[in-house]
């Protein structure tokens, strides 16, 4: 539930005439956003990446060709877009992206409010032995809770644990890493000290 709006103390607002636009502006921040991706074939990357590379050497081909043949400027765009290996180069790159992006697996998430971030960590306390080790939350049952509370996309718990369990290590280090992140970016320039 929101905190009731309070008028903000006068001599904040006649130090800064700007207060409430200030305030609003902070209320009506999003909280953080993150992405990751999983591909199970890293030739498909490859294969965008130099699809990607052949095409920025085509284009830089073709400036060439067009410095040679004295495009003047005002045409040279469009010149330099319609040279066949151009086209033919962003096709390739097109197509290598179109078929990464269609083995790529995205999982969006999002930073809780604090407190539901504290909620969750009272609700997944660390064992005595994790305790003494310096864990603040319970390794065995805490993941899963955050990845499906920080998830965007509506992961359940069970279905988290089970990628958390079926998974590479790294890969499910990646995914709680994910979640785990999103809540502990810092997005304030706190200055020199």
């Amino acid at each position: 539930m929101p905190a009731a709006f309070t008028e903000p103390p006068a001599r904040a607002v006649a130090a800064d005439a700007h207060w409430a636009a200030k305030m609003a502006k902070l209320r009506a921040r999003r909280l953080p956003e993150r992405t990751i991706a999983f591909v199970d074939d890293p030739l498909l990357r490859t294969a965008r990446n130099e699809a990607v590379l052949k095409l920025a050497a085509a284009r830089a081909q073709a400036e060439n060709a067009a410095d040679d043949q004295a495009v003047p400027n005002g045409e040279r765009e469009q010149w330099v877009a319609t040279r066949p290996e151009v086209v033919a180069a962003e096709l390739a790159a097109g197509t290598a992206q179109e078929v990464l992006d269609e083995a790529t697996v995205e999982l969006m998430f999002r930073a809780l409010p604090r407190p539901a971030w504290e909620q969750l960590l009272r609700e997944h306390p660390p064992t005595e032995e994790q305790a003494d080790q310096g864990m603040e939350y319970n390794v065995d049952t805490y993941p899963a809770a955050l990845i499906s509370a920080s998830s965007v996309d509506g992961m359940s718990v069970d279905e988290a644990q089970e990628l958390l369990d079926t998974w590479s290590d790294s890969e499910a280090k990646a995914l709680f890493t994910g979640a785990l992140m999103v809540n502990q970016q810092l997005r304030a320039d706190l200055g020199k000290g």
